[in-house]
């Protein structure tokens, strides 16, 4: 772990070879927000690296968000997620599922990716199985738009979850 005045004092490479991968294939946004360093919390940290997000414009926060893998994917069943994408699918319990099981989530990213053109995106460290089908189910009625900044805010838990496992909190 880092401490945050660590992190402050870190060179731009060295701050995106550690924030970076907090968003999924996405170092851009470490890059970008570097500069607003120094940061006086994780909280901090987490609402300067969202702003960015929010100022980058619609076609980069679709970046973002088709970054994200599938749910029990195609990446996932390769064994080919990154390893925070890995942790997370087992923390709800993705990596223990039965065939059919395996078919209904394959069945709902395909009717969401096909419906919206990105990928279904929700934190798995907050939820289960259960609760993720039925977020299928709930938001596949949403409009892009809803769905868009529904996926924002996701990525906003994932990414607040992952700067705590990487930041050592304040002593």
């Amino acid at each position: 772990m880092t401490t945050l005045a660590e992190l402050n004092s870190f060179s731009c490479t060295d701050f995106i070879r550690l924030i970076g991968p907090v968003f999924e294939h996405s170092p851009w946004i470490a890059e970008a927000t570097w500069a607003k360093r120094p940061f006086a919390s994780i909280d901090g940290l987490h609402r300067a690296l969202c702003q960015t997000v929010q100022a980058a414009g619609v076609e980069k926060q679709l970046a973002l968000i088709r970054a994200h893998p599938d749910l029990v994917g195609r990446l996932a069943l390769a064994g080919a997620l990154t390893n925070e994408s890995t942790k997370e699918q087992a923390s709800a319990g993705l990596d223990q599922l039965t065939t059919e099981e395996i078919a209904m989530f394959q069945s709902n990213n395909a009717a969401y990716q096909q419906k919206f053109g990105f990928p279904f995106v929700i934190c798995a460290r907050l939820n289960k199985k259960d609760a993720i089908l039925a977020g299928f189910r709930a938001r596949l009625g949403n409009s892009t738009e809803q769905e868009i900044k529904t996926a924002l805010e996701e990525i906003g838990k994932i990414t607040y979850l992952r700067l705590q496992d990487i930041i050592q909190p304040p002593a």
